[in-house]
């Protein structure tokens, strides 16, 4: 179906995009200040991405259901430019990397950001759980991420012990109180929430009780600062802003952003097409709409934006037929900022950050470990190797690790060859080959063949065989 035929059938059921918008606003407004605040932003960072993302790409998108934003997949890539090179540097970057994402739309190069393994995918995914589980877990208590993703994790228990055991005055068990009631709140909305009132998300809900926990017991726990004007908060690209980083590492932060970020959209995008039975995705154009998407956010000192699952799926299940809900969803955030900015700045850090230590607990996603190991130890290892290595080194490193593996892993695949020679009865014998039977592995064939007797009969299966080439035909002849 076109999406014009379905924007004309929708016309009737205007007030069903006004309310899916109002629902991925709700779920919006939090996540885009918790992924700013874990990517070392300020949250005005997050929500000038968020109206980017909805008013913007919204309009030009080539996937109309999906919704675009900043995401927790970046959070990491993000929070290591701001800490080596400063928030001035990630301007240029994102603006360099939309200005990739745009040529590679305009060369359709949109399918082959699609060509890379699920299971590096999970790990990519799995691995940008943990590490925004690890450095947010300390912000949710109000104290500081210590740096890297494994001393994040081994600092854990003693960040714990603040939250538990007070001293010296501090206020991390108040911050911790906000953080545990923000999680179970999402926990307990998610399974039990009324029916009348379950297009709430859980989110929003979630961080309203831990606003209403901190005000009503006065909690002395860190709030959100949100610039008065949102004009203020614009930090325009210039030209001192190219200086922060050398060219070759400008340019090699923008690839990876470029990369992820566009891998990250486009599997989102297909996951999107999957559940519903509108318009399919126009995978080049939506790689030429994130692209002027994020030029803009780098023209204005945004976070960096890409298609979102959660946010994709609440505008589905709100009932959303058109691009006009995720257009009405940033029109609604750019209002309450512009409008409203004070509300937000009665939101407690620790509310937000509790939010994306459930995200992180999410992405890391056990059921899915579970399923890659049921159907292949291989794609598991795949796996594996990319999250242990992102948690270790860092994002860019363990993706390109991952894919290293991915393709030793086919190339094994392609090379492996199992060979059984038994005897059957007096004078048969049957061949068993279990893979690829190719020119590689012609002597392991040959000194199965020489093993059977010149007089037996010889009888060969070729079930399992998943290739054979023309060397291996000729032997087999």
């Amino acid at each position: 179906m076109s999406e014009a035929a379905t924007l004309s059938r929708s016309r009737v059921h205007y007030g069903r995009e006004v309310l899916a918008s109002v629902v991925v606003f709700l779920v919006a407004l939090p996540l885009c200040m918790g992924v700013a605040i874990a990517s070392g932003m300020p949250p005005a960072a997050g929500l000038m991405t968020g109206i980017v993302g909805g008013i913007v790409v919204g309009a030009l998108a080539g996937a109309p259901l999906q919704v675009s934003g900043p995401a927790a997949g970046l959070t990491v890539m993000v929070w290591d430019i701001v800490q080596r090179h400063g928030a001035l540097a990630l301007g240029p970057v994102v603006l360099i990397a939309g200005l990739l994402q745009l040529a590679a739309g305009g060369l359709r190069l949109g399918q082959y950001f699609r060509a890379v393994s699920p299971a590096v995918i999970h790990g990519m995914l799995a691995g940008i759980g943990v590490l925004i589980f690890a450095s947010q877990f300390h912000v949710m208590l109000d104290d500081a991420p210590k740096g890297s993703g494994i001393q994040n994790l081994v600092d854990i228990p003693a960040t714990l012990s603040k939250g538990i055991f007070p001293i010296d005055g501090s206020s991390h068990h108040q911050a911790a109180l906000v953080g545990l009631v923000t999680i179970v709140a999402i926990v307990l909305w998610s399974k039990f929430a009324p029916k009348r009132l379950s297009l709430l998300p859980a989110p929003l809900v979630a961080v309203l009780i831990g606003v209403v926990v901190a005000w009503l017991a006065s909690l002395n726990v860190k709030l959100v600062q949100v610039p008065d004007s949102l004009i203020g908060a614009i930090s325009w690209v210039s030209a001192g802003s190219f200086a922060a980083l050398a060219w070759h590492e400008l340019l090699l932060e923008s690839l990876a952003i470029g990369a992820v970020a566009s891998a990250e959209t486009l599997l989102c995008a297909t996951a999107v097409d999957q559940k519903h039975d509108g318009p399919r995705t126009d995978y080049d154009k939506e790689l030429r709409a994130q692209g002027i998407g994020n030029l803009i956010c780098g023209a204005i000192g945004a976070l960096p934006m890409t298609g979102v699952i959660v946010r994709s799926t609440a505008n589905l299940d709100a009932g959303a037929k058109t691009r006009w809900s995720t257009i009405l969803h940033g029109t609604w955030i750019l209002v309450l900022v512009a409008l409203a900015p004070f509300l937000l700045g009665k939101i407690p850090v620790a509310a937000l950050a509790a939010l994306l230590v459930y995200t992180g607990y999410k992405l890391v996603n056990p059921a899915q470990m579970k399923s890659l190991w049921a159907y292949n130890r291989g794609e598991f290892a795949v796996f594996a190797v990319t999250l242990a290595t992102i948690v270790i080194t860092d994002l860019l490193t363990g993706v390109v690790t991952g894919l290293i593996a991915s393709s030793l892993r086919l190339v094994y695949a392609f090379s492996h060859l199992d060979v059984t020679v038994r005897s059957a009865a007096q004078g048969h014998y049957e061949l068993r080959l279990a893979g690829s039977v190719t020119f590689l592995r012609l002597p392991k064939l040959t000194a199965a063949l020489a093993s059977v007797p010149l007089d037996s009969e010889l009888h060969v299966h070729l079930d399992d065989v998943t290739y054979m080439d023309h060397a291996a035909i000729v032997e087999l002849g």
